[in-house]
């Protein structure tokens, strides 16, 4: 083992014995807490019931109602506030802020550093700007200079070019390596055509949320330092997921997001156009998309007020890394379908407010053309739709100094197992072996 991940390891065990630490206090010291006024930790726990409950409710009600309905739900919630911030505010503080502690100790000694080995580098790689997305980031950052000083082509987007038809003349002209900063929709382009001819490829985030980024391990708050993918950087093979011949790096969402995404309202105000999608979607009444689908079980059902098809699997009951993939290139799809339970499942699926399993091929039907959010972009597919995974389908370069897998690689997904691994990591016998531990 390296200094380097000797070092990495004291850290991780330093961090995993805080965390052990600091949790039982927190509980001993809320459960004294509770013994002195359990009628006061009651009613916390009654109005933030009523408050989650209430909002809930009004989030799928129209006009007045739903105006009504929400202000009664902030009342709740401002009770909260009043009893976490009466005479003994001082004792709750220091319960959430042992908790708050524990909880970032446990988040450090699950950090992910993968070591990946180092690639060859390319000798004409190109990277793809779009200078408006993410609010100008790669403006802010002087991408286009930063890449012709490593050597980097680049190539800005203008108004009305096509993404795919630039990439395509770019390897044309010799591209030996394809990298974009953008959003997640355009790095789905740049990825199909990379793989389509088996050329390295790099995520630069410089879109908004950066998914994509996230999951592969590419560190979005640098930028820059991404584009050392094609510097010094290692190289992991990943998957991608196509709909009816359209490649997907992230997922595609049909019924209520994918009404939303449809909207010409959704890029400036997404939080108001869902709140205006919702009642018509999945409230009382609501008019449900017409989604045909064949369950786990080999059950037909035509519901499903939401449903998500991913590359891979999201993590979605977590406490730690929900809302990402641990996993990039297991070879599955994800499917979650909010809504209703499917007749036939009570005996074999416990009640949940969603239901997730994972395949290689998936089959979605309609009567109707059916509107989608395709990496978070709007489109709309023509009925069937046929999904399937493409397995290993993407090289990916990654710079050296980035995590290199996600954020969820090697963190437990349930409390009961991350204490576990918690104590392994605290006696110096934590996750030998596992390759996103980092420890050669």
């Amino acid at each position: 083992m390296s200094s380097q991940g000797v070092d990495r390891k004291r850290r991780r065990r330093l961090y995993a014995v805080a965390a052990l630490i600091l949790v039982p206090l927190a509980i001993v010291n809320a459960a004294g807490y509770a013994a002195d006024d359990p009628g006061q930790m009651l009613g916390i726990v009654v109005s933030l019931s009523l408050a989650v409950a209430t909002a809930a409710f009004g989030f799928v009600r129209r006009g007045v109602v739903r105006v009504l309905v929400l202000i009664l739900a902030a009342m709740f919630a401002l009770g909260v506030v009043e009893e976490l911030f009466d005479r003994r505010a001082g004792e709750r503080i220091v319960v959430v802020g042992m908790l708050w502690l524990a909880f970032t100790a446990a988040c450090a000694a699950f950090r992910v550093q993968v070591p990946l080995p180092r690639a060859t580098p390319p000798r004409r790689p190109v990277v793809f700007i779009n200078p408006r997305s993410g609010g100008g980031k790669a403006t802010q950052h002087n991408l286009a200079q930063e890449a012709s000083d490593r050597g980097i082509e680049p190539i800005e987007l203008g108004p009305g070019d096509d993404l795919a038809e630039l990439v395509r003349a770019a390897v044309g002209r010799g591209a030996d390596a394809l990298a974009m900063a953008g959003g997640d929709g355009s790095q789905g382009v740049v990825a199909a055509i990379a793989a389509e001819r088996d050329l390295p490829y790099a995520c630069v985030p410089a879109g908004t949320r950066n998914h994509f980024a996230l999951d592969l391990g590419v560190d979005r708050d640098d930028v820059v330092g991404a584009l050392d993918a094609f510097v010094d950087g290692g190289e992991r093979v990943v998957d991608l997921a196509e709909v009816n011949g359209r490649v997907f790096v992230n997922n595609v969402s049909l019924g209520f997001y994918a009404s939303a995404v449809q909207r010409e309202s959704y890029r400036g105000a997404k939080i108001r156009t869902l709140l205006a999608t919702a009642p018509a979607v999945i409230g009382p009444g609501g008019a449900p998309p017409d989604l045909r689908w064949t369950g786990p079980y080999g059950e037909s059902h035509r519901f499903g007020r939401a449903m998500l098809v991913s590359n891979n699997c999201y993590r979605l009951r977590s406490v730690m890394s929900s809302g990402t993939r641990p996993r990039i290139d297991d070879g599955r799809l994800g499917i979650a379908v909010v809504g209703p339970r499917p007749t036939g499942w009570q005996r074999v699926v416990p009640r949940r407010l969603w239901n997730e399993w994972s395949a290689r091929k998936f089959e979605v039907g309609s009567a109707v053309p059916v509107p989608a959010g395709i990496d978070g972009e709007a489109a709309t597919l023509t009925a069937p739709l046929h999904f399937r995974t493409l397995p290993g389908a993407l090289r990916v370069r990654i710079s050296p100094r980035h995590p290199g897998a996600s954020p969820s690689a090697i963190r437990p997904a349930t409390i009961p197992e991350g204490f576990r691994a918690l104590v392994a990591i605290a006696r110096g016998r934590e996750l030998e072996g596992h390759p996103a531990v980092g420890s050669t």
